[in-house]
């Protein structure tokens, strides 16, 4: 079992300079760095196996196509999906959710009917059920949330009633780092007959996650934020649900037969991937996936909540700053704000300390409102960090506040 230490080693970013300093990266909530084993894969892939999948018979074409198919088997493996026919390869988690809208939304969401999500969710997963509620006549509804970034458990319940259709909601928030009772959300939904959308972005990354055991209609998440590559990510979804589903794209590869007036399409997952997808990166995506798993995932998530803890309590003891979210069961991530001083500035002011942290609204602008700020700084963990980085983070923002407050 390789130590910490080991892993850190294969990240050959982390020996990067910033301003003359050793780099310290805690922005993998943003996206992740990738290790040379991914790396390898990837060009491995393009050097000596490249060619387009599904169509040519030759050689390079078929080896293509197996190591496209085996990927798809690798990731369904990863997440314990039920089965690999209803995991399809998207270019990330927003393209996924626009899918389920699109092709699930628009066609089985009816006037008058409801859509229930809940206030900490990225715009990826937001943005796409208002249009959708705008188009069919249906009500968006929204989960009330407690005072430490939690969901009102209770209050949430009686939301869902027999005219909602979807419960859409982040696994773990990517503000927040609230951890979402997944399971009894997606049976209390079920109990009405709603569908269920799950973001997992910021889960499946650092935490074990079983689809068979969660039961969610469709789940979502991308590579870039698992070790993988840009450019590529997942939609799983019940088959018997997305049989029923139109095309989100159409083109080549997902039609079955094609008449001048009309068309039948493939069948799942085929149906949902039009166009030549992106082949290498579904390769090294199953790379990064093997890698996690060789460590352990449920490794990974220890050493993630422990970074978090002690992320939260280090930066709850400095003075005029403020942690947002639960103190305890939390994401690898803590996200603040000092009095008086910009995120913006605390970020630069890092930066010149190698520190690099994430700034900003984060995509998620109505929890903002909620939270009563209009940005926050964000530093986030992943498994090439250790305490030592915390350490450098507090000296830094400690530096960073007697400057900017004296100034």
């Amino acid at each position: 079992m390789k130590s910490w230490e080991e892993i850190r080693q294969d990240f050959p970013i982390l020996n990067v300079k910033i301003n003359g300093k050793p780099l310290i990266y805690l922005d993998s909530a943003a996206s992740s760095q990738k290790p040379v084993q991914v790396l390898q894969s990837y060009c491995g892939f393009c050097e000596q196996r490249y060619a387009n999948v599904h169509r040519g018979i030759h050689t390079l074409g078929e080896s293509a196509t197996s190591d496209y198919e085996a990927a798809r088997e690798t990731v369904a493996k990863f997440v314990h999906a039920p089965t690999k026919d209803g995991l399809i390869f998207t270019r990330g988690t927003t393209e996924s959710i626009n899918l389920v809208a699109r092709s699930y939304g628009h066609k089985f969401i009816k006037h008058g009917q409801a859509i229930v999500l809940t206030p900490m969710e990225h715009h990826a997963n937001l943005i796409p059920w208002q249009l959708v509620a705008k188009a069919v006549g249906a009500e968006l509804r929204f989960w009330p949330m407690q005072e430490d970034g939690t969901l009102d458990f209770e209050k949430g319940r009686k939301l869902l009633d027999n005219s909602v259709a979807m419960l859409c909601f982040t696994h773990i928030s990517n503000v927040l780092g609230t951890v979402n009772p997944v399971r009894e959300m997606i049976e209390l939904a079920h109990q009405v007959g709603a569908k269920v959308l799950v973001d997992g972005a910021q889960a499946v990354p650092h935490m074990p996650v079983d689809l068979t055991e969660l039961d969610a209609d469709f789940y979502a998440f991308s590579g870039h934020k698992m070790l993988g590559p840009t450019g590529i990510g997942v939609l799983w979804g019940r088959p018997e649900v997305l049989n029923d589903m139109d095309p989100f794209l159409t083109g080549g590869e997902m039609i079955r037969e094609v008449w001048l007036d009309h068309a039948t399409w493939n069948e799942i997952p085929y149906k949902f991937e039009a166009g030549t997808p992106a082949i290498a990166e579904a390769v090294s995506m199953a790379a990064a996936a093997r890698y996690l798993t060789e460590i352990g995932m449920e490794r990974v998530h220890e050493h993630g909540r422990g970074l978090a803890k002690q992320a939260y309590a280090r930066l709850s003891e400095i003075e005029d700053l403020t942690v947002y979210g639960p103190s305890e069961e939390r994401g690898a991530l803590a996200t603040f704000n000092i009095e008086g001083i910009h995120p913006h500035d605390i970020a630069a002011i890092l930066d010149g300390d190698g520190v690099a942290i994430r700034a900003g609204h984060h995509c998620a602008q109505p929890l903002m409102r909620w939270l009563g700020v209009a940005a926050t700084a964000r530093a986030s963990f992943y498994i090439y960090n250790s305490e030592s980085d915390i350490d450098v983070l507090v000296e830094a923002i400690r530096t960073t506040k007697k400057v900017l407050q004296h100034a």
